[in-house]
């Protein structure tokens, strides 16, 4: 039987056409394209303020994908925003870190992408840098501008995790953020880091598979078999 997997989704405020300012609920199409081809069927969940009709979201699903987008606002993590803070999103970190908890909660598999393992670990009380230039030793160029199916830099896995079951000892990832881990919530462990020492991956201890990753596997599975397998372990512990 397949199985139901959502993915948050954001609002997009349209700057042309017939409706300027108007609000539209969407999420990248690599998303739904990913988890379709490991045999999920996709469906977007949309930013809503109504914590009854979360859980009904949530209840009806198998999995829950974490996608990227703005960054998270640092008040949920004790501080306050400094000054190369991007764009957020208050209403989509409070709609999230509820359906974390309420997935959670009903026992239903995450993977975080981007957005995605920030909120996780903030939600789990981690916390970020709010930009890589407040992180001194991060050297690697994490946002590379180039093509999204374009590998640039090597990742690590710590051996026992999941990731390391999927990608051996290292891998190359693409990058395209520029927030990354300060400190790791408890209750969970990184398991995967770049040269520098940036996290790029998180994973919760325990039976659930709860696994956040920051670069972007779903702009990779087009062209990268690796990547498509990332997608097929997330369903298939979905089951």
């Amino acid at each position: 039987m397949p199985q139901f997997i959502g993915i948050t989704g954001s609002i997009k405020i349209d700057q042309s056409g017939p409706f300027p300012g108007y609000d539209r609920a969407y999420v990248n199409n690599d998303y739904v394209q990913s988890v379709a081809e490991a045999g999920g069927v996709p469906f977007i969940l949309p930013v809503i303020k109504q914590p009854d009709l979360l859980e009904q979201q949530i209840s009806r699903l198998d999995g829950v994908i974490l996608s990227g987008g703005q960054d998270v606002i640092p008040q949920l993590y004790g501080e306050e925003p400094l000054q190369a803070l991007g764009e957020t999103f208050p209403d989509r970190d409070a709609y999230e870190q509820l359906l974390i908890k309420t997935a959670i909660a009903l026992n239903k598999p995450i993977l975080a992408i981007c957005r995605g393992v920030q909120i996780l670990n903030v939600t789990f009380g981690g916390s970020l840098y709010q930009d890589l230039t407040y992180a001194s030793f991060a050297y690697i160029k994490h946002d590379q501008e180039k093509e999204p199916s374009l590998k640039t830099h090597h990742v690590s896995f710590e051996a026992g995790s999941h990731l390391h079951s999927l990608f051996g000892d290292s891998a190359m990832v693409n990058s395209f953020h520029h927030q990354i881990i300060k400190d790791v919530a408890p209750s969970f462990k990184a398991t995967a880091y770049a040269k520098d020492g940036v996290i790029e991956g998180i994973e919760r201890q325990g039976d659930l598979f709860v696994v956040g990753v920051q670069w972007h596997p779903e702009m990779l599975t087009k062209k990268h078999d690796d990547m498509k397998k990332l997608f097929s372990l997330f369903i298939e512990r979905c089951n």
